[in-house]
């Protein structure tokens, strides 16, 4: 029998498999004939088999070294399931107490285990080194292995510790794989695993069923995810979100608007978490909201939609998490929500990293923004991020392709940029060469005295937006390459050079203006342009005036201007529906309510509307334990100032709380922190400025009263008015 009808045998015997998928076969052959294999193969491609079936054929146990107790499990699992012998596949890590550590090691001893799943952290403890000393050892396989590289997505320090720790067990074959990587992370792979003359095998990363589309962020964005989830009902998909704190409450959000939701973070108990993701593997529940923690070898292929709540911290982190939709090849969604700023705060996160892995960070970051701003292809700006070319104009899978925007010359900035770059000898970042191409003299440009390059300005009239958009697409059409190892560093390519030489048709597409896009659906906190029902809103408008001026009070106070758009646009007809109003709460909406829903109902039967109760989206009642906890705090008349301080909050972020809370429906009492910091005539002048004003607007208030006291101060003072004055 030949080599690969030996494999074809034993893939049928114990997996009952008729083929491999792509690489599969080559990839085990390596591994078989005793050589070092890297392997990078996209998610659901089939990375696991490539070490599980050759540990099945060879003699002794193979070493799995990975970096999550849930996936060792979930995989530990998958295999006994292919075996009458649940000794065949074990697992080493923190979770195990001694009993079961023996257990584990006799198993190993008596020839049962083909495979041990270990995490590095356990790899390198003395007693079990000293164990695996003993052990006949088929072969290590590194998962994940873009975590040892400092320019991967999850870059874990412990990684990089791996090989010593293999030169003292003793030296076999290293198969290393990740479904994520740059050619710089898998160069610092290799070289980190002592690995550099392995067989390399790429599978191509398009995942020709996935649909990837950016939306941008914006006070819609829970609206537009539970409409979106309900359009694919009965159907598994996955939130992902930076932080434990969004997570939980996306989960609760969902969860009261009747969809069948749970979270998963890295801050829930061990048992909670294994709970939750079982649910969802066993579609007892819908949809799992997670941090970046859930996913990692989780073998679920029908996963039909991917939303990320927040953008992510890298193009890798993107492409992996996006990868688990879809996975059968069936269909597989991709839904994005971005906003500038989100990365902005990313950005101040890694300020306190050392100065190498902030240049990283923001490399990073900076790829990611690239991404989602252009209106070039997703799928070509994908692929060419991890080295791959895609030749394709149009993918018809992806928003920039199925709308797409017109192109504009842009041959004569092409060829300024690469003037540029040539004259800086290609020792410039992108934001440095757009800089000297508007002739901004900043104090680097001052610094190198580049302000008296000939070409200083020579672009003066195009905006930086423009010119990103030229940079990018020339990194796409091959002229310009960016040095990831030296921080993106702009360099020209041999196409470059041709092109300087005879130019010829350069045309772009401008990239996506996401700031301009959020402002336009932001809520316009004047008129009814945002209501969809600019009559009702009219007829709210009036009821509003008509009940302010019964209570003494300006109409605003009652309720603003975005909870009547919202009325006018989701049509609550119950006391309840109008409490889940932004900025109405159930304290105003049982003071007030009561003519709103009847005036609401009588236009609905009058007018015969048919109400989009899919839009009516149920908010959860304000029960952090943040809030709790301030409004305890403020009950026991603690300085706000402390309050903040004990949070860790910034002032500005407590007050915000504390409007929230105050939206909610909820009254609350700073009389004692406002005579604290403010005289009684000050207090009088702002009282009367808000009981006078039609619309309480903030940004009034600050240019009236700013010379004599903070916008914090004045936003506390128009706090206790509401309270006091509407409620």
């Amino acid at each position: 029998m030949s080599k690969n009808q030996a494999l074809t045998a034993a893939l049928k015997h114990h997996f009952g498999f008729d083929n491999f998928k792509g690489n599969q076969e080559a990839i085990m052959q390596s591994l078989l004939d005793g050589n070092d294999t890297f392997v990078l193969m996209p998610t659901g491609g089939g990375k696991s088999l490539c070490y599980q079936l050759p540990s099945l054929m060879m003699e002794g146990t193979a070493i799995v070294i990975s970096p999550l107790i849930a996936l060792m499990k979930n995989q530990v699992d998958a295999m006994r399931n292919f075996s009458e012998d649940d000794g065949i596949a074990h697992f080493l890590n923190s979770s195990l107490n001694k009993s079961a550590i023996d257990h584990v090691k006799s198993d190993i001893t008596a020839g049962k285990t083909k495979l041990l799943y270990v995490a590095p952290e356990s790899l390198t403890k003395e007693e079990y080194v000293e164990f695996l000393k003993t052990v006949k050892i088929s072969f290590y396989a590194v998962d994940e292995a873009h975590c040892i590289s400092e320019w991967g997505h999850d870059f874990r320090p412990e990684y990089r510790r791996i090989r010593p720790i293999i030169n003292e067990i003793g030296k076999c074959p290293v198969i290393a794989l990740t479904a994520t990587a740059t050619p710089k992370v898998q160069h610092d792979i290799q070289k980190n695993l002592g690995m550099l003359n392995a067989n390399v095998f790429k599978s191509s990363f398009n995942r020709e069923n996935l649909y990837y589309e950016i939306r941008p962020k914006n006070s819609e964005t829970d609206k537009e995810i539970i409409r979106f989830i309900k359009s694919m009902e009965g159907k598994s998909g996955i939130i992902y979100c930076l932080s434990r704190k969004k997570v939980e409450e996306l989960a609760e959000m969902l969860t009261v608007n009747n969809i069948k939701a749970l979270p998963y973070h890295a801050g829930m108990d061990g048992a909670t978490r294994s709970a939750n993701q079982d649910a969802f593997l066993y579609e007892k529940v819908d949809v799992i909201v997670a941090t970046i923690a859930f996913g990692m070898g989780i073998d679920k292929p029908d996963v039909r939609f991917v939303i990320h709540y927040d953008m992510p911290k890298s193009l890798e982190g993107y492409y992996q998490e996006t990868g688990r939709a879809g996975r059968d090849g069936g269909e597989g969604k991709c839904i994005t929500f971005y906003s500038a700023k989100d990365l902005q705060k990313m950005e101040k996160f890694i300020q306190n990293k050392p100065v190498a892995e902030q240049e990283i960070g923001r490399q990073l970051l900076l790829e990611t923004a690239s991404y989602a701003e252009s209106s070039v292809c997703r799928r070509r700006s994908l692929l060419n991020y991890f080295g791959e070319e895609y030749k394709e104009d149009n993918c018809g899978n992806c928003d920039n392709c199925l709308h797409p925007k017109k192109k504009v010359d842009a041959k004569d900035d092409l060829c300024a940029v690469f003037e540029v770059i040539q004259a800086l000898k290609e020792k410039f970042k992108a934001d440095y060469v757009i800089d000297i191409l508007r002739g901004r003299l900043t104090n680097d440009i001052k610094s190198y005295r580049h302000e008296e390059l000939e070409l200083f300005g020579c672009c003066q009239d195009s905006d930086a937006k423009h010119l990103n958009a030229v940079i990018r697409q020339a990194i796409l059409a091959g002229y310009i390459e960016r040095d990831i190892e030296n921080y993106g560093l702009l360099k020209l390519t041999k196409e470059a050079h041709k092109f300087m030489k005879h130019p010829g048709e350069f045309k772009i597409v401008e990239d996506t203006d996401f700031s301009e896009e959020e402002a336009e659906r932001e809520p316009v906190k004047s008129g009814a342009s945002c209501a969809a029902d600019p009559e009702l809103f009219a007829i709210l408008c009036d009821l509003r005036k008509k009940i302010a001026r019964h209570h003494n009070l300006p109409p605003y106070v009652i309720f603003q201007d975005p909870s009547l758009e919202a009325m006018a646009t989701t049509y609550p007809v119950t006391i309840e529906e109008l409490a889940n109003i932004s900025g109405v709460g159930s304290g105003k909406a049982r003071r007030y309510g009561k003519e709103f829903v009847d005036i609401i109902r009588r236009h609905v039967e009058d007018n015969e509307i048919e109400r989009p109760e899919d839009m009516v989206v149920r908010t959860v009642a304000n029960k952090s334990k943040v809030k709790i906890s301030i409004i305890h705090s403020i009950d026991r008349k603690i300085p706000l100032d402390e309050i903040a301080q004990s949070k860790g909050m910034e002032m500005s972020e407590m007050i915000d709380e504390i409007e929230a809370i105050l939206n909610s429906g909820t009254k609350i009492n700073i009389n004692y922190y406002v005579d604290e910091i403010l005289d009684e005539d000050i207090q009088q002048d702002l009282y009367d400025y808000f009981k006078e004003s039609e619309s309480g607007n903030l940004e009034e208030a600050c240019r009236e009263f700013g010379d004599e006291c903070s916008e914090d101060e004045i936003r506390l003072m128009r706090i206790k008015f509401i309270s006091e004055m509407g409620y």
